[in-house]
């Protein structure tokens, strides 16, 4: 029989070495303003591991960063509609997320996903919608639409903020003009394209904005996620969210080893950890998102259970459809709309 004894050349030591330095280090790239600092220090104290926590701002700014290698993140939160390009591109890891311990939490609607089918890369993080967000002190019409930021009336031009996240932005602007996710109507699409340059004049800001700055008014309106709309309303009751009644995306971020993960083992943990029903209440709790993690709503705040940026009101709930991602051919017409509109 071969010897198989490990002869410890000068490589060897070398990576052992670097493995050995990388020990009790978790490294997470996430969106801004996202991650719960209580479940951080509650994972750092179970199992004696440092967390360091980058944030970016959107799923283009990650994907770009990621591909272009030595970047030393861990765990990424990549969104559904983005999802298949990662695992396309080989940017993940398989991690098997579905023979964890904890898997048995997931609530069965998010295991078989067309993102992930089986969940073989990634576990839930949280979900949501995507809508507008108003002032109602400032508006008092109708705020269950897309022409809030795409049509805004008079009160509030030049209060509006958009965040920058283009498939979401692209798919509300389709269903108000009309049109179904992932068309490729060119007719429909120039329309789309003239709808979003008509109405950016009329906006304050294309970024990520915060709670605060809805709060004290310095941003009226806006095309806004249901979590961060329900963070700005614990600070100002006058801010209200929206669901278009022309149709919004209902979406879902998700936790993924990378690829070329350095602390593997301590990024298995964690996703173990976070399918623990409490643990996710903590992402939750702090983020003001649902989780997809059965269980996890005993240890939820009281005012997250009946809040109407997480109830959606019956007479919607048809008009949300999940945001999948759309064939490349496609994709690459929406960015060309996209980046005109950044000019």
């Amino acid at each position: 029989m071969r010897d198989t004894r490990i002869l410890l050349t000068l490589p060897a030591l070398f990576m052992l070495a670097t493995s050995a330095s990388a020990e009790g280090k978790l490294n997470i790239f996430n969106f801004g303003n996202y991650t719960s600092p209580e479940l951080i220090k509650k994972f750092e104290k179970s199992y004696d591991v440092k967390v360091t926590i980058t944030d970016y701002d959107t799923n283009d700014t990650a994907l770009a960063k990621v591909r272009q290698g030595g970047h030393g993140f861990d765990i990424v939160v990549p969104s559904a509609q983005v999802m298949p390009i990662w695992i396309s591109e080989g940017l993940l890891l398989e991690s098997r997320p579905d023979l964890m311990e904890n898997f048995s939490n997931v609530d069965p609607k998010w295991v078989n996903v067309e993102f992930d089918p089986g969940r073989r890369y990634s576990v839930p993080w949280q979900w949501g919608t995507a809508g507008v967000a108003v002032n109602t002190s400032v508006y008092a019409g109708d705020i269950n639409t897309s022409a809030i930021f795409l049509d805004p009336p008079a009160e509030l031009i030049g209060k509006v903020n958009v965040v920058p996240e283009m498939s979401d932005v692209m798919y509300l602007a389709i269903a108000y003009a009309g049109g179904e996710a992932c068309t490729g109507d060119m007719t429909l699409l120039k329309k789309v394209r003239d709808i979003l340059n008509n109405a950016k004049p009329k906006w304050i800001s294309m970024d990520y904005g915060t709670s605060e700055q809805y709060s004290k008014g310095d941003v009226a309106a806006g095309f806004a996620y249901n979590g961060a709309t329900f963070r700005s309303r614990l600070l100002n009751p006058a801010i209200h969210y929206g669901y278009p009644k022309e149709g919004y995306p209902v979406w879902m971020d998700n936790a993924a080893i990378l690829k070329d993960a350095e602390n593997v083992e301590n990024a298995k943990l964690f996703l173990n950890f976070i399918m623990e029903p409490e643990n996710a209440a903590l992402l939750s709790s702090f983020a003001r998102y649902a989780n997809g993690i059965v269980g996890s709503e005993a240890f939820m705040p009281e005012d997250m259970r009946g809040a109407p940026e997480i109830v959606i009101p019956e007479e919607l709930k048809a008009q949300g459809q999940f945001s999948f991602a759309c064939p490349p051919e496609i994709q690459a017409i929406y960015t060309k709309i996209w980046t005109e509109l950044q000019k």
